[in-house]
């Protein structure tokens, strides 16, 4: 039970900071260890289904084309958390769900919360190759100018 109540005071945290702006340039990008990350999803949302919840291509569903991989991803750190909540792989199909899955993501795998990083890991994974998500890089951060 404690371990919940810190993830969703985290979760929290991350949805109710003051935001810092991103810069521009993606060799300007901040880091910080709080930050709100509506304006990188809203913007990834647009890349990824021009704001389509029911999007679909191949393997990956919804707004934010999330793949059955990173759900079980965020179902294993909510396991590994001790967390009772799981998510489904209709869930992708929700705008609301699909960015707690995001923040699940980016809580674990991403504790500088480093904007770029998020990015190009959400494009290409966690062990992303730089010159490969170079352009869905740049089509993100022009939805967030």
């Amino acid at each position: 039970m404690e371990k919940l109540l810190k993830t969703l005071v985290l979760l929290l945290a991350l949805t109710a900071s003051s935001p810092i702006q991103a810069a521009t340039a993606p060799d300007k990008l901040k880091e910080s260890s709080q930050y709100d990350w509506n304006q990188v999803m809203d913007a990834i949302i647009q890349v990824e289904s021009g704001g389509k919840a029911d999007a679909k291509s191949g393997n990956s569903v919804g707004a934010m084309q999330i793949t059955p991989l990173l759900v079980l991803e965020c179902n294993n750190i909510l396991r590994g958390r001790r967390s009772k909540k799981r998510f489904k792989m209709s869930d992708r199909l929700s705008i609301k769900k699909s960015k707690e899955m995001f923040l699940v993501f980016q809580s674990k795998h991403n504790p500088k919360n480093s904007v770029e990083w998020a990015i190009r890991s959400w494009n290409g994974g966690i062990h992303f190759n730089a010159k490969r998500t170079q352009r869905y890089l740049e089509k993100v951060m022009a939805f967030m100018k």
